[in-house]
């Protein structure tokens, strides 16, 4: 068994899940992978069933009886990924719009040279984004602008999605007590991992916005992800961070 394990969540994503799961698997860097599949109508759990009889022993999926958040898909996946013993635990999108051959780089920010949490940033050499229109790379910018100023983390990339957890990180975390359900869910992480002194580091990516399939973004999950933020920095005044 490898040492490493990448969560993808998934919600109508037949046009890009093969091509994924077989990049990654092929990848130098021996990876397993777990899909926690919220019971797409376009039969993208059927794609993933079908290709674990070639990868019985490194692909996995759990399946949900519903859209129920990107949060608490990987709040599954991580308590999954710790019963089984992993000891570094990504989280990465579906849709290309994280480059799987950058994973490598996650690990090594780890493994290597001895972060606690690693984390794939648009944002920590400039502004590295491809194929999203300037109103949502602003909007992107911006609100990660927003966050450090309200909690003063020293993140660049405080939104961002592709991360690498190692196993201790996410048994320190009472993930019972992470709330967000949409993309605040990631700035909530990286703010608790951050107040309990974890050290965090930031590997430049570039993020190409996804050619296959629909983006789950929405208005909703935006003022989440804004209002929440307030809340959040309010409430660890009252709480005390262990590890």
């Amino acid at each position: 068994m490898t040492d490493s394990i990448v969560i993808i969540p998934t919600y109508n994503e037949k046009e890009n899940i093969e091509r994924m799961i077989r990049r990654v698997i092929t990848l130098p860097k021996e990876l397993d992978i777990l899909i926690v599949e919220d019971n797409s109508p376009d039969g993208t759990g059927d794609i993933i069933k079908l290709i674990m009889k070639e990868y019985p022993d490194r692909l996995f999926i759990e399946e949900r009886k519903g859209k129920l958040g990107l949060g608490t898909a990987y709040i599954h996946g991580f308590n999954w990924a710790l019963n089984k013993g992993y000891e570094y635990i990504f989280e990465m999108d579906a849709d290309f719009s994280h480059n799987p051959d950058d994973l490598a780089r996650l690990y090594d920010a780890c493994a290597v040279q001895g972060a606690d949490m690693s984390i794939g940033s648009r944002y920590i050499r400039g502004v590295n984004v491809v194929n999203w229109p300037m109103g949502r790379v602003l909007m992107s910018y911006f609100a990660s602008m927003y966050v450090r100023s309200i909690t003063r983390m020293r993140i660049m990339d405080t939104t961002a999605g592709f991360v690498c957890y190692t196993s201790k990180v996410l048994k320190a975390i009472d993930l019972n007590r992470i709330h967000f359900v949409g993309y605040a869910f990631q700035i909530e992480m990286k703010f608790t991992a951050w107040k309990m002194g974890f050290r965090i580091a930031e590997v430049p990516i570039i993020f190409t916005d996804r050619t296959e399939g629909q983006s789950k973004m929405s208005k909703g999950i935006f003022k989440e992800a804004i209002l929440g933020v307030m809340s959040m920095k309010i409430k660890s005044w009252f709480r005390e961070y262990k590890r």
